[in-house]
């Protein structure tokens, strides 16, 4: 692994990171599955997601491409669930139920994953690579996962300072956000 890291580096990557995860626009989903489920496994969201992260960011390309699948395709894959996330903001519905039996298991799909660690923050980490050493994304991430974790801690503070009212709102506008993204994200990798 390449140690070559500068405070600048890491602020770059955590910055693009944060941006690309987007933790806070993500509140609306977050307090939804904490609705559906009764609660979210915020330590066990986190650890996935970076689990996630750190796997794709050591063998991204090489994992994508066992399968035969380029960065485009997976994006494209990424943005169909990201389009359909903000479909059910937007009307209410429900189309991601929860399988298993276990309890919390929204904590993992869709929160883990794609929300936090999705088709945007892989690319971004392979994309990443070309401009800063592996160390500095690993930090990036890490950083990332600390407030991920913090806003996943707080779900239910932001709920009870939010509102009923205030998280319908919210959860209309990202979801036309989420499905903006999404569109954004299969034009440009179609």
């Amino acid at each position: 692994m390449d140690f070559d890291v500068s405070f600048k580096a890491v602020a770059s990557v955590s910055l693009i990171l944060f941006s690309v995860i987007d933790i806070i626009g993500s509140i609306p989903i977050i307090i939804d599955l904490r609705e559906k489920e009764g609660k979210i496994q915020s330590g066990k969201a986190t650890i996935v997601a970076g689990i996630i992260m750190i796997i794709f960011l050591a063998l991204g390309k090489k994992l994508l491409g066992l399968f035969g699948i380029d960065v485009s395709s997976f994006a494209i894959a990424g943005a169909i669930i990201l389009f359909l996330l903000g479909l059910e903001m937007i009307l209410g519905i429900v189309l991601f139920k929860s399988e298993a039996e276990e309890e919390g298991s929204g904590s993992i799909v869709p929160l883990a994953f794609p929300l936090i660690a999705g088709a945007g923050s892989m690319t971004t980490i392979i994309s990443l690579k070309s401009e800063y050493s592996n160390f500095s994304i690993l930090l990036g991430i890490i950083i990332n996962l600390l407030f991920v974790y913090l806003v996943l801690k707080s779900s239910g503070w932001i709920q009870k300072k939010l509102g009923q009212g205030g998280a319908n709102i919210l959860r209309k506008v990202f979801g036309i956000i989420l499905l903006a993204i999404a569109i954004k994200l299969f034009k440009t990798n179609i």
